[in-house]
């Protein structure tokens, strides 16, 4: 017996010491892969910034999440403080501590479209596949309202990630942007904004960071321990989707972070984004979830 738990003993403490080196290794690899180069052609883009395309960049700089993470103007703030992990999204604008400032049209094009710095180094936390697709037109408008921008003081980007974390990203089980981005894929054509499932499925590229791209929800990859599951937004087993039997339920959800109960949903949704969706969007993004195929709640 006494040999039993010995050699019981020896095996757990091996495991433990295995883990640690694992993780140590691992941390060291999610380093170097954050570091990495990423060669990529990146497609030119005219810009002028006209006040009509001005207009159209800011409605989707406040509603397609730019302004969760870097603030209405540009200076960027605290995203994430929670089980030991810190997030600053940087200032964006060409203020004290901006980024931006030497940004040409086409380092925007990296960034966003493609979650690439100028540098070649990939943009960490940023959800640059919900912008992947965006058509040209739309792309060139966020550009030229970003341009346009008012230089104001704010933060430099702070990513603090344990160890296991980057492990994690290291053996692929995280993935930053620039791994889930198809780049060969040229952008969406142009569809017009009205009420049908074919733009909604336009608008709903927006979800896909935090829902996944079959939109079926399930735990977010790298997120604290302490933030809820993304919600299924299929009609499979386990859809959020059956609370909302109209697009008015639906709408009055995203204006006010609220269940049709009353119950508030997590703050980790963007609704100071979402309630500023225009009713042709959100009604277009509520037609087309209800046509996509069924999936259990976190199944890809």
């Amino acid at each position: 017996m006494n040999k039993w738990v010995k050699r019981t003993s020896t095996a757990l403490v091996t495991l433990a010491l295995l883990g640690v080196a694992a993780t140590v290794v691992g941390k060291a690899m999610g380093e170097r892969k954050m570091a990495r180069n990423v060669v990529l052609q990146v497609r030119p883009l005219d810009v002028v910034p006209d006040p009509a395309r001005i207009e159209h960049g800011r409605y989707l700089y406040n509603t397609r999440g730019c302004a969760e993470c870097h603030g209405a103007d540009g200076a960027g703030k605290t995203v994430v403080r929670d089980g030991g992990m810190l997030v600053v999204a940087p200032n964006i604008t060409a203020g004290a501590n901006g980024t931006t400032a030497a940004y040409q049209v086409v380092d925007w094009v990296r960034t966003v479209r493609h979650g690439v710095k100028p540098n070649g180094n990939p943009v960490m936390m940023m959800p640059s596949e919900d912008y992947s697709r965006f058509t040209d037109e739309d792309m060139a408008a966020l550009v030229a309202y970003l341009q346009q921008m008012r230089p104001v003081p704010g933060n430099k980007a702070v990513i603090e990630v344990s160890a296991q974390v980057k492990a994690l990203y290291a053996f692929g089980m995280i993935q930053d942007a620039s791994e889930k981005i198809d780049h060969a894929q040229g952008p969406a054509r142009a569809i017009a904004a009205a009420v049908t499932p074919e733009y909604g499925a336009y608008v709903a590229n927006a979800c896909i960071g935090c829902h996944g791209a079959a939109l079926s929800g399930g735990r977010i990859p790298g997120t604290p321990p302490s933030w809820p599951a993304a919600s299924n937004l299929t009609p499979g087993k386990g859809s959020a989707m059956v609370r909302y039997p109209t697009p008015q339920a639906f709408m009055a959800m995203l204006r006010t972070g609220q269940r049709p109960d009353g119950k508030p949903i997590s703050p980790v949704m963007p609704f100071a984004s979402l309630k500023q969706m225009n009713d042709t969007d959100a009604q277009a993004l509520y037609a087309y979830l209800k046509t996509v195929p069924a999936r259990e709640a976190g199944r890809h």
